[in-house]
C-alpha cells in the first residue's frame, strides 16, 4: 500500500509486507564479496610469494651473524688502535682508495667497518673492509647494502623479498602485493562480520567452531571458518605490512614521498654544507635517506680521515651516545662530517650531527626526540617491518604473520576449488560476476565508488592498473555469457 493511499484496507486485500531494509543495502556486501573473490584469485600468488620471502627475511640478521661471523667479530684485545689508524689500514688494503663512511666497532669483540665507493655496485651498495680494532688486521671484504648495512646473506634475502632478484621490474611484484593486501584484508573483514552478525554467535568471528576442529576441516564451511577467523586475528598486522610496503614501493612510494613533502612530513636531516669553507652550517645541501652518499674525490676534503677521532669525540660530546654510529667522510672542503646513529631497535637511536673539521664544532643537528609524529612513525614502521625494533619478539611476530598470510591465500584457493564448477553442480556457474553485481548498485554509489577508485588507483598505480585489467576481462566474460544465454 502506498503512503499516498488513504483508503481503509478491507478484508481480501493482498497483504503487503513492509520493505526489507537489508535489500536496499545488500549490494554493498555483494559487491565487496565479489571484489574480494576476484582480487584474491588474481593477486593471491603475489601475496603468497611476498609472505614467504618476508618470513624468510625476518631472521636475516641472525643469518648475517652466522655466515659472516669471522668478519664481524674478533677476540677481545687489551690494546686498541685509533680510529684513524684503523681507517688507514683499510685504505692501504683497498689500494689507496679514499673511504666514504666509517662505522666504528660498537663493542670490544666487534670489528670496524670502513666503506668505499666502487664502480659496478648497485644503488645504496658500498664496498666494506672490516678491520680488527686491536691489531689493524683485515677480517673481511664484502659489499654492504643500505642504511642497515646488510651483509651479502641478508642482502640476498632482501632482494628476494623486494624484487625476486629481477631488478627494478621485479619490484612491481612486491608493490602489487602491498597495494592489494589492504584491500583484501578490509574486504574480507567486512564479509566475515556480515556472516558473524547473521550467525548471532558472539565469538563466531574469532573462534573456529569446535565441531569444525574435531572433523579436521569440515568441508567448505570449515575452510571458510579457518579463513575468516585467521584473517580477523591478523587484520591489523596485514594492514601494517601493506602500509609500510607501499611506502618502500617504486611507483606508489614516490607518491607517498610527494605527499609527505607537500604536508611537511619529511624526516629531518642535518645540513653538511659549510659557508665558503669551514665555518657555520647553512641550509641543507641534501635530504633523504641517501643524502651525502655521493662523493667526488671521496674523502679528500675537510681534513680527510686523519681527523676522524676528533670528529667522533665532538659528536659524542654533542649527545651522539649510541655505540652504533656511522661517520660520513666529507668530499670537499665546504662539506662537514656527518655523524649519525644507526641503531633502529627500541629505543630508537637515529640522532645526527654535522661537525666542522676545522673548528670541531657542531654546525647542525637532527635529534629523534625533535621529530614530528609522522617521521617518528615512519622510522618505527620501517624498523618494525624489518624485524629490528623489538628484536627476537619482533622477528617471531613477523614470521607468524607471514605464516598467517600464507595460510589465508592457500585457504582462499581451497574454497574456490571446493566450489569450482562441475558437471554435477552446474548451478555454481551462475554465481554473479562483478559487472552483474554492479548493475544493482545505485547510480550515486557508482559515481562515489568510481571517484574513490580512480583516486586510489592514481595514487597506487599497482592497484589501479591490475584493477582496470580484470574489470576489462570480467566485462568481456560477462558479454560473452549474455550472448550465449
Amino acid at each position: 500500500m502506498s503512503l499516498l493511499d488513504t483508503r481503509t484496507p478491507v478484508q481480501g486485500d493482498p497483504v503487503q509486507n513492509p520493505p526489507d531494509p537489508s535489500r536496499s543495502t545488500g549490494w554493498v556486501t555483494a559487491l565487496i564479496r565479489r571484489f574480494h573473490f576476484y582480487a584474491g584469485l588474481l593477486v593471491g600468488p603475489f601475496i603468497l610469494v611476498a609472505a614467504v620471502t618476508g618470513g624468510l627475511y625476518a631472521f636475516a640478521p641472525q643469518l648475517d651473524e652466522s655466515v659472516h661471523a669471522t668478519a664481524l667479530h674478533v677476540p677481545a684485545s687489551s690494546t686498541s688502535l685509533t680510529l684513524a689508524d684503523q681507517v688507514a689500514a683499510a685504505t692501504r688494503y683497498a689500494g689507496g682508495a679514499a673511504p666514504v663512511a666509517v662505522r666504528p666497532a660498537p663493542g670490544s669483540t666487534d670489528t670496524t667497518r670502513v666503506m668505499f665507493a666502487s664502480k659496478g655496485l648497485g644503488e645504496s651498495e658500498r664496498r666494506a673492509v672490516f678491520v680488527d680494532p686491536g691489531t689493524g688486521a683485515i677480517t673481511g671484504d664484502m659489499t654492504v647494502y643500505g642504511s642497515s648495512g646488510s651483509l651479502p646473506a641478508r642482502t640476498w634475502l632482501d632482494y628476494l623479498h623486494r624484487n625476486f632478484h629481477l631488478g627494478s621490474p621485479g619490484r612491481l611484484y612486491s608493490e602489487l602485493a602491498a597495494s592489494w593486501l589492504w584491500v583484501l584484508a578490509l574486504g574480507g573483514i567486512v564479509v566475515w562480520i556480515h556472516r558473524w552478525r547473521r550467525s548471532r554467535r558472539p565469538l563466531a568471528a574469532l573462534v573456529v567452531p569446535a565441531g569444525t576442529v574435531r572433523s579436521g576441516g569440515g568441508g567448505r564451511r570449515g575452510t571458510l571458518a579457518w579463513h575468516g577467523v585467521t584473517g580477523t586475528w591478523v587484520l591489523l598486522g596485514l594492514l601494517f605490512l601493506s602500509a609500510t610496503g607501499v611506502t618502500w614501493s617504486q611507483l606508489g612510494g614516490a607518491n607517498v614521498t610527494k605527499l609527505r613533502d607537500s604536508l611537511g612530513w619529511q624526516t629531518p636531516t642535518v645540513s653538511t654544507k659549510l659557508v665558503a669553507g669551514p665555518g657555520v652550517g647553512t641550509s641543507p645541501a641534501g635530504s633523504g635517506d641517501h643524502a651525502d652518499h655521493q662523493h667526488d674525490a671521496a674523502g679528500t676534503g675537510s681534513g680527510g680521515a686523519a681527523v676522524i677521532d676528533a670528529v667522533l669525540a665532538t659528536a659524542r660530546a654533542a649527545a651522539i651516545d649510541s655505540p652504533k654510529v656511522e661517520l660520513a667522510v666529507p668530499s670537499t672542503s665546504t662539506t662537514a662530517w656527518k655523524v649519525i646513529e644507526v641503531d633502529r631497535s627500541w629505543p630508537t637511536n637515529v640522532d645526527a650531527v654535522a661537525v666542522d673539521p676545522s673548528t670541531m664544532t657542531v654546525t647542525d643537528r637532527a635529534f629523534f626526540a625533535d621529530f614530528g609524529i609522522v617521521p617518528k612513525l615512519v622510522q618505527w614502521g620501517i624498523a618494525l617491518h624489518m624485524g629490528v625494533l623489538f628484536g627476537l619478539v619482533n622477528q617471531i611476530a613477523l614470521v607468524l604473520l607471514a605464516f598467517a598470510a600464507t595460510a589465508l591465500v592457500i585457504l582462499g584457493y581451497r574454497m574456490w576449488w571446493q566450489r569450482r564448477p562441475t558437471r554435477d553442480q552446474p548451478a555454481l556457474l551462475a554465481r554473479p560476476r562483478l559487472f552483474d553485481v554492479l548493475r544493482d548498485v545505485p547510480r550515486w554509489a557508482l559515481v562515489l565508488i568510481g571517484a574513490v577508485t580512480v583516486a586510489v588507483g592514481w595514487f597506487l598505480p599497482m592497484f589501479g592498473m591490475p584493477l582496470a585489467l580484470f574489470l576489462a576481462v570480467d566485462a568481456v566474460i560477462a558479454a560473452r555469457a549474455r550472448r550465449r544465454a
